[in-house]
């Protein structure tokens, strides 16, 4: 079973919107801010604004996050501390340079010709449902599988936790919001909800929990590598082929970059039927590769080396 480790969240959020952190050199902007004032750092403030971007920023499978207290509670810990190393950074003088202005520049571009080709992309690539039925149609030997099972679960760090959950799902207690208030995995976003899966994909312990339950049968406390576990089945499946509607998104990902592609082409395509291009072949052929001073031409095949004299008799 895979987690989601604040190690990831501290990485993303500390890179993401690195050419606003840079650009402000880690001080206070000249323009307003906006939304409330989350916290106070030194000379500078994190603001509901600079943390609704922040979320907006982030790889779609860490924005669970900050569904939960402590996942925003990080969160925000994160971007202090990206603030305290850009004011940092500023008093050292390493804002600014010739190289630093550089890079923006390059980072600008990049951020520019990226959003052009995303709004491009997106709303040209798009994959019907016949597009995705037809697929899976032609691939169904693909989508075979063996006995499946569904199950939420809640995550906790000590047993005692674990208990106390216990106890109030059995007076009556709503399993999704037990999830959602106390699970520390990502999926509590989802009131605890896995999805569907099959044999050695959980880790051994929460397995073989989950397949000994009945449908809609919650275990006891569970011990795992990860923490303490309570676990409910909410379905079970035989072996064989998964429903087309278990499978769109899937399909969907295996068809998108190659309509994606056939997008970028022909963006490509029509800008340059329209632009006056003229490439310089001298100075295409001058830049890049050693510069040793000679050319492909200037140097020898080894065809060309004299052979060696043949041995007298």
């Amino acid at each position: 079973m895979k987690f989601i480790t604040s190690t990831k969240l501290f990485t993303a959020t500390l890179c993401v919107a690195a050419l606003v952190g840079c650009q402000n050199g880690g001080t206070k902007s000249a323009e307003k801010k906006e939304g409330k004032v989350l916290a106070e750092v030194n000379s500078g403030s994190i603001t509901t604004g600079d943390f609704d971007r922040e979320l907006k920023n982030l790889p779609e499978y860490l924005k669970a996050m900050a569904d939960t207290p402590k996942g925003r509670t990080e969160m925000l810990d994160t971007m202090i501390i990206r603030e305290l190393i850009l004011q940092q950074a500023s008093k050292d003088g390493l804002d600014k340079g010739a190289e630093i202005e550089e890079k923006l520049q390059d980072l600008r571009k990049r951020l520019i010709v990226e959003s052009f080709l995303k709004k491009k992309v997106e709303s040209e690539s798009k994959v019907s449902d016949e597009d995705m039925k037809k697929f899976y149609e032609q691939n169904k030997d693909k989508f075979k599988s063996g006995e499946q099972i569904k199950a939420s679960h809640i995550l906790v760090k000590t047993e005692k936790e674990a208990k106390d959950i216990l106890t109030q799902l059995k007076s009556g207690g709503k399993f999704e919001d037990l999830a959602q208030k106390s699970s520390i995995d990502s999926s509590s976003a989802k009131g605890g909800d896995l999805g569907w899966f099959g044999k050695g994909s959980m880790v051994p312990a929460f397995e073989k929990a989950a397949l000994a339950l009945k449908e809609g049968q919650i275990s006891d406390v569970v011990k795992s590598d990860f923490g303490f576990h309570i676990i409910k089945l909410t379905g079970k499946r035989p072996a064989g082929i998964l429903p087309f509607e278990d499978v769109k998104e899937q399909i969907k990902g295996a068809i998108m970059p190659t309509k994606q592609q056939e997008v970028f082409q022909k963006i490509k395509d029509e800008l340059k039927k329209t632009a006056k291009i003229s490439i310089k072949e001298d100075v295409l052929n001058s830049v890049g590769g050693k510069k040793d001073g000679t050319t492909a031409d200037d140097k020898k095949p080894v065809e060309a080396v004299k052979p060696a004299a043949p041995e007298k008799k």
